[in-house]
């Protein structure tokens, strides 16, 4: 390993006191690294170097920005945790050096998270494309939020939805505003992603868990709504005019990440979602 890339999240309390840490960490094992200073509000960085680590060192938003430019590279990223909550980056300030040291000397596994391919078309030309960690949001913005959605999977329809919007979600983004908004939550290592409703007209329109192997088709439909976007992973945004469409399929691409092994999602679901069952009962 030759060279770390650190993405520094500028907002946090002992970001940049960390951060030096890591450049000397980095330093003494003959590592060049490079500090971008994300603001949380940029874009994907447009780097010219070619890194062997991307170190995320801030929160989870920190960890999707980090991710959506690591991922189509091959970099596996390292997210430290420097947010509130932390579910994505689970590596605690105290415990970065003993795992980036494992980590370095191949000790420590990483573990491949699905990404979802977003391509917006405008009279059947594409005219962006974006990935994401977490998810793709089709909503309306202001007063009047409801919109009409034509959704379709692999060629079959599944109606018109009225809704304020759609949540697609792979299992990364399953505990997130799709769990908030009454979807399921995914195991990370399950090939598929969930359709999740935003306040849906019809209490029959529910959240679908569909095979990644398909691809979804969002079409933009007349509706009171005028403002309505496409938002990635909740940093990226796009203004979506009528007849516009959303196809949404899962990425070649795969984030690799450091410190998210199954035993630490089910510990986080536990410790910072709050998930748990009862008591397991005695047995006579």
């Amino acid at each position: 390993m030759k060279k770390a890339l650190i993405v520094l999240s500028i907002e946090k309390p002992n970001a940049k006191k960390i951060c030096k840490e890591i450049e000397a960490f980095l330093s003494v094992k003959g590592i060049d690294s490079f500090v971008y200073k994300y603001d949380g509000i940029s874009h994907s960085p447009e780097l010219n170097e070619d890194y062997d680590l991307a170190i995320s060192l801030g929160g989870d938003g920190t960890v999707l920005f980090t991710a959506r430019y690591s991922a189509p590279r091959h970099i596996p990223v390292f997210p430290i945790n420097l947010g509130r909550f932390g579910f994505i980056a689970n590596i605690e300030p105290k415990e970065w050096e003993g795992e980036l040291l494992q980590l370095l000397n191949g000790k420590q596994a990483l573990h491949k998270r699905m990404i979802l391919s977003t391509s917006i078309k405008r009279k059947n030309k594409e005219i962006v494309k974006y990935e994401a960690l977490n998810d793709a949001v089709v909503s309306g913005s202001g007063i009047a939020k409801l919109i009409n959605l034509d959704i379709s999977f692999n060629g079959i329809s599944f109606g018109v939805f009225r809704a304020d919007g759609v949540i697609v979600s792979t299992p990364t983004g399953s505990t997130a505003y799709s769990a908030a908004s009454g979807g399921p939550i995914l195991d990370p290592d399950v090939s598929a992603f969930v359709l999740t409703p935003i306040s849906p007209f019809s209490l029959s329109n529910r959240p679908l868990v569909l095979p990644s192997s398909g691809q979804m088709k969002i079409k933009i439909l007349p509706a009171r709504a005028k403002d309505i976007i496409v938002s990635i992973d909740g940093q990226e945004m796009v203004s979506l005019q009528e007849d516009d469409e959303i196809i949404i399929s899962e990425s070649p691409n795969k984030v690799k990440m450091a410190g998210c092994s199954p035993d630490n999602f089910y510990k986080a679901l536990r410790s910072k979602l709050g998930w748990s069952g009862s008591s397991s009962p005695k047995l006579n």
